[in-house]
């Protein structure tokens, strides 16, 4: 089958190399002409892939016309500040209905909206076959050498969830489960990437594993408030989606969120971390989207606001986590109901 790949960066190139593998023909859409003259002419993306040796059965254009004529499937792979401006894009090009898949993680900071939501505003209903999201515990560095990755396809209409299972799944080292929760599965993947900024300020600052585990363990409880609160399921949030996401990027210097959050502790400030990352840090402004959110819901967020409190108020960590561990003791397991309490 032909697929669209809009976004060259890090993933994307990784599941261009799995659709490859699976057989599939692959088209890579980017603006940086050095990134598709490199995919075209050597085969490999290396400034933005360590080890990303391709197929000669992935192509690459900067063309948007051809990139979206050349598939009924568009897998979205770009930063989510941008997602809007690049699906108003294709809907200008868009000639036939697709199916897009979407592998970004994180809200929209200004309407809090997640990127299914955005999509439906973006693509006229008459040209949206339907929406699913690829996303779990996945580091692009891992795939793109094959390393096992387990993954969720998440849509409301089952039976593009099981395509995109079909056609993304690879019994040597990619696997696909289902999911209807869509919701779900797009907050779990982009609410833990504040708590992977969170992990990596600990880090920075010297913490050992006992503070990882207590974070991962409580911002497990703070995601599933706020999640739910948004429409997710719960038991979406102790899956793939959820509680593996939180796990893998809370635990590994993959993460560029981990990776920010260790700067963060550096003295750096917001914009000195971001220019230092190569690559875009999804964290920031879903900091700001679910504080803003949760201010809105009133619902009790003490990780996020520490996070918030270091990334736009300058706080430093140590001051935060002294914060953190002088609240009000209680009983670990409140009975779960949507109030302020916990």
């Amino acid at each position: 089958m032909r697929i669209t790949i809009m976004g060259a960066g890090s993933w994307g190139t990784a599941l261009a190399k799995l659709l490859a593998d699976n057989q599939h023909k692959v088209l890579l859409y980017d603006r940086a002409q050095n990134t598709i003259d490199e995919i075209n002419t050597q085969h490999s993306n290396l400034t933005k892939l360590p080890n990303s040796f391709l197929p000669e059965t992935v192509k690459a254009t900067t063309d948007l016309v051809e990139a979206v004529s050349f598939s009924d499937i568009i897998v979205i792979s770009v930063p989510t500040k941008v997602i809007r401006g690049v699906l108003g894009e294709i809907a200008q090009v868009i000639k036939t209905p697709k199916l897009i898949v979407n592998t970004s993680k994180g809200l929209e900071p200004e309407t809090h909206k997640r990127v299914s939501e955005v999509t439906n505003e973006e693509i006229p209903e008459n040209l949206l076959k339907g929406f699913v999201a690829l996303t779990g515990p996945s580091h692009a560095e891992e795939v793109i050498i094959g390393l096992p990755t387990l993954v969720c396809s998440a849509s409301e209409n089952i039976e593009d969830a099981k395509l995109i299972q079909t056609l993304f799944s690879n019994t040597s080292y990619f696997r696909v489960y289902t999911l209807t929760d869509l919701a779900g599965a797009e907050l779990g993947g982009a609410l833990k990437n504040i708590y992977a900024i969170a992990s990596g300020m600990l880090d920075g600052i010297g913490y050992g594993d006992n503070a990882r585990a207590a974070l991962i363990a409580r911002a497990l409880v703070e995601m599933r408030k706020l999640a739910i609160a948004l429409g997710a399921q719960e038991e979406t949030l102790y899956g793939l989606t959820g509680l593996g996401d939180l796990v893998v990027t809370t635990s590994s210097r993959h993460s560029r969120n981990f990776q920010a959050g260790v700067k963060l502790t550096q003295g750096k400030n917001l914009n000195e971390t971001i220019n230092s990352i190569p690559m875009v840090v999804e964290g920031f402004r879903t900091t700001l989207a679910a504080y803003e959110a949760a201010r809105e819901l009133q619902i009790e967020t003490p990780i996020i606001d520490a996070v918030y409190n270091v990334i736009y108020l300058r706080q430093e960590v140590q001051t935060v986590v002294k914060e953190l561990m002088m609240r009000s003791l209680k009983d670990e397991f409140i009975p779960f109901k949507m109030t302020k309490e916990n």
